[in-house]
């Protein structure tokens, strides 16, 4: 994995400095591309963790999931777009540990564009022959993209 320390200001010292994932790895992809389900924190208004599990994709180098509804996790990414996800792979690793992959990213939300990417996400997920959402006309809802700062976890991704 190549890795890119930047300063977002430049008169910030070098312990202020974001690391960023300058590309996902291979092992990293092929786990977020089997369909895991992710778990997602966002940060609630009082700073308590709000988790929910989504499903989850990649467009080039970000993350990307679907939502129908103006729910709790989007109205905390408006507010404040630090987000963590893991998604736990099938390998075992020494002394035992399932794999599991861990990213921090920032999202954004995009008006739209939800039931074409949920019927994509769904393929992986449900199976190559679902219609989803299983509604007539459903809303455009919002499309997240977070992009990726750093990643961690048990897995090939956290050995480099």
């Amino acid at each position: 994995m190549e890795e890119l320390d930047i300063a977002v200001d430049a008169g910030m010292s070098p312990a202020c400095r974001l690391l960023l994932v300058a590309a996902l790895p291979n092992e990293a992809r092929e786990l977020i591309e089997s369909g895991p389900l992710a778990h997602l924190v966002t940060l609630n208004p009082d700073g308590s963790p709000q988790v929910t599990c989504i499903w989850v994709g990649l467009d080039g180098d970000e993350l990307v999931s679907g939502h129908l509804g103006d729910r709790r996790k989007l109205q905390n990414v408006r507010r404040d777009p630090r987000v963590a996800l893991s998604l736990e792979g099938t390998r075992i690793h020494p002394p035992g540990l399932k794999e599991y992959l861990v990213i921090h990213g920032r999202a954004r939300l995009e008006e739209g564009g939800a039931p074409e990417l949920l019927q994509r996400l769904a393929h992986v997920y449900l199976g190559p022959d679902v219609t989803f959402p299983p509604m007539d006309a459903p809303p455009a809802g919002y499309t997240m993209r977070t992009t990726i700062e750093r990643i961690g976890g048990v897995g090939p991704w956290a050995q480099r």
